[in-house]
């Protein structure tokens, strides 16, 4: 039975979350084939997610947009959220929404009583409550993109699937291995065969390769707002001589990521698991991962875990935190830490 989304995020387990969102039947919405071509909404799918990156406290740390579905990995800014004033809140939750009445009305500097104001901080509460919602981010990134896209063909209905998939990422190995799988989706998929030419994916662009920035800001539909949105940038890498001191930053070293990213990819696309051992990756090391099961998850991330990957130790915790018995995918988790935990 589907689970209430509450049920399974835990901000006090982990701040990272892999999503993935599909279009209705898989179609090839966002893609091209024998007289048509869509690719511009990949673009409208980047675009908007840099967008609300910039407005909600969620960074995006991956992110790659295919024909019919895409991915992205997301940390949730609580802190950054419990930090900010009630006019920061309300400048950001209106750079989406027009507001009630009220809000506008304290905006304009009407001088309105206590009971008024207490009505506005309660919504403003809520209002930062929203702002690090996982599910508020991918509503409000798939809802307009559907209604531009329906507006472009002419029709009304739904555009992409009901209800996201989530993966809670329990620690740096999880995050690192569903980055990975994210960068590599085009290649995996067979659309390209190396990062720098996998369109529309967060590596291309740490790369310096965008080639993606024409398409995104070419036929984008207006957003109405009142203001223009900012584009938030990818989180950054902590670079090896800051790792652990960069609490905003990921925990990795750019080069290091890069290189592991192009060794797993060409052993992706070759399929030579056992010939290419001997260059492995330091970070591989360093994290004490075995090559195949790294391979192996990268080819798999989505069908051999369920909503969570980490330690064994930490989704008994998360188990405990949601009140679950047991959740998908702890055997597979088992290969991936082969080390006692």
């Amino acid at each position: 039975m589907t689970q209430p989304r509450k049920q399974l995020i835990s901000l006090d387990d982990t701040p990272y979350y892999h999503c993935v969102s599909r279009c209705v039947r898989r179609a090839f919405l966002c893609g091209s084939g024998e007289g048509y071509n869509f690719e511009h909404r990949r673009g409208w799918i980047v675009q908007r997610l840099k967008q609300l990156a910039a407005v909600f406290a969620v960074d995006v740390a991956a992110y790659a947009v295919m024909s019919n579905h895409y991915h992205v990995v997301l940390r949730v800014n609580k802190p950054l959220a419990d930090n900010l004033s009630r006019d920061d809140i309300i400048h950001r939750w209106r750079a989406l929404f027009k507001g009630p009445p009220l809000v506008q009305r304290y905006l304009a500097g009407v001088k309105i009583g206590k009971p008024e104001m207490a009505v506005v901080d309660e919504i403003v509460e809520q209002w930062r409550s929203r702002l690090c919602d996982i599910s508020w981010f991918m509503r409000c990134l798939n809802e307009p993109i559907a209604r531009w896209a329906n507006q472009e063909d002419n029709c009304t209905g739904r555009f992409f699937e009901g209800r996201f998939k989530s993966q809670a990422l329990l620690d740096e190995r999880a995050l690192l291995s569903c980055m990975t799988y994210v960068d590599l989706n085009p290649i995996r998929a067979g659309m390209t065969d190396s990062p720098e030419t996998s369109d529309f994916t967060s590596v291309q662009e740490r790369l310096g390769i965008d080639r993606s920035t024409r398409v995104r800001t070419q036929n984008t539909p207006s957003t109405q707002h009142q203001d223009p949105l900012n584009l938030a940038e990818l989180m950054p890498f902590s670079g090896s001589e800051h790792k652990g001191n960069q609490p905003n930053h990921l925990p990795f070293d750019l080069t290091d990521y890069l290189q592991l990213v192009d060794w797993t990819g060409r052993a992706i696309r070759n399929d030579k698991r056992g010939a290419i051992n001997q260059r492995l990756p330091d970070i591989l090391q360093r994290l004490g991962i075995p090559s195949k099961d790294w391979l192996d998850t990268c080819w798999h991330i989505e069908k051999r875990f369920g909503r969570v990957i980490g330690p064994v130790a930490k989704i008994t915790e998360l188990c405990e935190a949601l009140n679950l018995k047991w959740m998908h995918g702890i055997s597979q988790c088992r290969r991936l830490y082969p080390q006692t935990e």
